[in-house]
């Protein structure tokens, strides 16, 4: 009598979890699952989570206090992210419009200093910024490149590079550094800062090609 009773609940179990995956099977192939976006599937996947908390012990409570703890925590993280990544799109772009050499018109000298003044802060990746456009302010007053309102570093670069051809690899250089520091929000460091430094002292000593041809 317990064999057969056994076996009759086993039955039951193996018919239950048949049904169940059908079912599973059902619900997935029904076409707004088909048609959710990932940003969807993962919304809809969060908040299956939640319920499942919520529904896992009597009281709406789930595991007490550090459960409904780590579910703001996991909240409190996707705010947080999603700020930090709408105010770097926003740096970017306010960035890129402003062009090279940022909101205020300075010489190569007030850049210079201001480059120095960060440095001596440890700001690095803002000295970087100031010292590039010291060597472009420099550039244009000494007539290497012309003037060109919304330049970018890469352009200044490759302008540059065609009349001083003996520096152009380290003004490339230079150019993707700036563009690292102020669009791609890289810390910057004192070798970078240095290296801009040794570049403003070249590009100061050095003469145009068509200037030593003549």
């Amino acid at each position: 009598m317990t064999v057969v009773a056994a076996g009759a609940i086993a039955l039951l179990d193996d018919v239950g979890r048949d049904e169940a995956r059908r079912r599973a099977i059902e619900e997935l192939v029904k076409p707004e699952y088909q048609q959710e976006s990932l940003l969807e599937r993962f919304y809809r996947m969060f908040r299956e989570f939640l319920d499942s908390l919520l529904d896992s012990t009597p009281g709406g409570v789930p595991g007490g206090v550090l459960a409904l703890l780590v579910v703001l925590l996991i909240v409190a993280a996707l705010v947080v992210l999603v700020v930090w990544r709408a105010r770097k799109a926003t740096g970017a772009r306010r960035a890129a419009a402003e062009g090279l050499f940022g909101p205020k018109a300075r010489t190569a000298g007030e850049h210079r200093a201001e480059a120095e003044r960060l440095a001596g802060e440890s700001r690095w990746a803002e000295a970087v910024q100031e010292r590039l456009r010291a060597i472009a302010r420099d550039l244009e007053d000494r007539a290497i490149v012309a003037p060109q309102p919304g330049r970018t570093a890469d352009e200044l670069a490759v302008t540059a590079g065609r009349e001083l051809p003996s520096l152009a690899p380290a003004l490339a250089a230079a150019a993707r550094l700036f563009d690292d520091v102020t669009y791609g929000q890289a810390p910057g460091t004192a070798e970078g800062y240095r290296s801009m430094s040794d570049l403003d002292a070249d590009v100061r000593a050095a003469r145009p090609a068509a200037a030593g041809v003549s």
